[in-house]
């Protein structure tokens, strides 16, 4: 009896390390973006290979956590909501990995920008915007994580349909931008690329969320309307 207290209590203890690495992961992947866009902002070289340098870490943690999830998945053989959590795991470290992958296409469009000479940034307030939104919906995402909150989940995926609007937006004034001075094509592409670039950061802390829910509620809500997806978190 003595031995499976211990078990179980280790076992425990290895979900609470599992959960602690995945948001450490995100705080760096968080990190990562700002630094991104603080390029985009200056066009600083040393903060560029700072985000390429940390994609790298990024990776590291991907690989870790998968690794450590395998090994439970062997030793432990959970079941119900402790192997819920362990594939819900799985899923969000690949999601943080890649948003640390858009995090890294920001930074490099960005210094391109800058090194070019074309670093007039028509629209950057608006694109600016939509990254405050991706960070407050990757934040929002790992807070609900960490604290197995539902609702709070529910509410980031409800979030990307603001950010899907916001990139509309922006593709739309860049469109009108280019067709009014053909000599900005080149820098409002690059920009495209860095406003899409967030847009599926956006994409990337929804799946989070969704995951949440799943681990909460034993419910898959992707690929369903946002009316169930709200059901589902507060039932």
């Amino acid at each position: 009896m003595v031995q499976s207290e211990h078990t179980i209590k280790q076992y425990d203890v290895d979900l609470d390390a599992l959960r602690t690495q995945v948001l450490q992961m995100g705080g760096l992947v968080e990190s990562q973006i700002q630094a991104a866009l603080e390029v985009y902002a200056t066009g600083n070289r040393e903060l560029a290979d700072r985000v390429m340098e940390d994609d790298r870490r990024v990776n590291g943690y991907e690989v870790r956590i998968d690794n450590d999830c395998s090994h439970i998945i062997v030793r432990r053989q959970p079941a119900a909501t402790d192997l819920r959590t362990v594939l819900a795991i799985t899923k969000t470290v690949t999601d943080l990995e890649r948003i640390g992958d858009e995090a890294e296409k920001i930074a490099r469009a960005a210094r391109q920008l800058h090194e070019q000479g074309r670093a007039s940034l028509p629209r950057y307030a608006d694109v600016r915007h939509m990254a405050d939104t991706a960070l407050a919906m990757l934040r929002k995402a790992l807070d609900a994580f960490a604290r197995l909150d539902a609702v709070s989940a529910a509410q980031v995926v409800k979030e990307d349909m603001t950010i899907d609007e916001q990139f509309r937006s922006v593709l739309r004034q860049l469109i009108t931008y280019m067709m009014e001075d053909p000599r900005t094509i080149s820098s409002s592409l690059d920009i495209i690329w860095i406003a899409k670039a967030i847009e599926r950061i956006g994409d990337h802390a929804k799946n989070m969320a969704e995951y949440v829910i799943y681990m909460v509620k034993g419910t898959d809500v992707r690929h369903t309307d946002m009316e169930n997806v709200e059901r589902q978190a507060f039932s």
